[in-house]
């Protein structure tokens, strides 16, 4: 990829937090561009999947974009791609929330949370990351991110590699972040997670910018 700056895509099926994920990336000066059929994907070099609701509407909605067959096709080509809370279940071949499949770019299933009388479920409010393995997002294994969440269920990666980092919830830990190659994704939400989410959006275009160099 070039080093020169990048046009990235903002998928829009009618279930995404597309107004604060605009704003966020209009204040790090990187406007992006609304896709919401294969031809708005011409002269985009990057693409991010937002999200939030329920699995199978989010899957309905997108099929009806005509989209899926572009995004299998982009990730099949390790081309950059970043999914955002419901964006990051998306990413699994299916949910135990709903029947229908889901995009099946990352091997594994998202499950309900765990019933815990300490935990309320939806997980709603500011976690703690657990960095599992460096990445764009969170590079740095040290470091203590705090993001805010929302949500009921969180995927569990087949690949334990694909984790990139997790929360605690309950008595464990739950996927907060994945990653494999040039496709990433996080449970929380950054454009909401005040200076620690613009950072981890920042290194994301700073990646891209470097020309999204590979990572396992």
């Amino acid at each position: 990829m070039s080093r020169s700056v990048q046009t990235i895509g903002l998928i829009d099926y009618g279930m995404g937090n597309l107004f604060s994920v605009q704003t966020c990336f209009e204040r790090l000066g990187s406007p992006l561009k609304t896709v919401q059929n294969s031809d708005d994907l011409d002269g985009c070099q990057a693409l991010i999947l937002p999200g939030v609701g329920a699995f199978d509407p989010a899957m309905d909605r997108l099929n009806a974009t005509g989209l899926i067959p572009e995004l299998c096709a982009w990730s099949g080509a390790d081309r950059p791609l970043l999914g955002i809370c419901l964006g990051l279940q998306l990413l699994f071949e299916s949910s135990e929330e709903g029947h229908r499949d889901g995009l099946g770019l990352l091997p594994g299933r998202v499950k309900r949370l765990p019933k815990d009388q300490r935990e309320r479920i939806p997980h709603m409010g500011w976690g703690r990351l657990h960095i599992d393995r460096p990445s764009p997002l969170l590079p740095n294994r040290s470091s203590a991110e705090w993001m805010y969440f929302v949500h009921s269920f969180a995927a569990e990666p087949e690949e334990i590699k694909h984790c990139a980092a997790s929360v605690e919830f309950g008595k464990g830990l739950a996927t907060a972040a994945v990653w494999r190659n040039r496709l990433g994704a996080c449970q929380f939400h950054p454009e909401k997670s005040a200076i620690t989410g613009q950072r981890l959006l920042s290194r994301w275009l700073e990646w891209l910018k470097q020309g999204a160099p590979l990572m396992q």
